[in-house]
C-alpha cells in the first residue's frame, strides 16, 4: 500500500490541460475536486498515523474518494 496522496493530475496525467479548465469554468468540478482533495488528505493522514483511525472509517474514505474520482473521471471523458 502507497502513503502517498492520489493527486488529480498524478492520476489523471492526460487530462491535465482538462482538469484546468474546468476548475476555471465548472464549479460543480470544483466543489468535486475539492471534496476529494479533502478525503485525499485525511486517507494520507490515516495512513501515516497522523490521524489514525480504525479499518472501517479507513474503508469508508476510500469508497468515497473512489466515488468522487470516478464522477470526476466522467467529467473528464464527457
Amino acid at each position: 500500500m502507497s502513503h502517498t496522496p492520489h493527486e488529480l493530475a498524478e492520476d489523471f496525467p492526460e487530462h491535465v490541460e482538462r482538469i484546468k479548465q474546468l476548475k476555471a469554468t465548472n464549479a460543480h468540478f470544483v466543489r468535486l475536486a475539492e471534496a476529494y482533495h479533502e478525503i485525499n488528505r485525511a486517507i494520507h493522514r490515516a495512513e501515516t498515523n497522523v490521524e489514525p483511525v480504525d479499518g472501517m472509517t479507513e474503508e469508508t474514505m476510500r469508497k468515497q474518494r473512489l466515488r468522487l474520482k470516478d464522477e470526476i473521471h466522467g467529467m473528464l471523458t464527457a
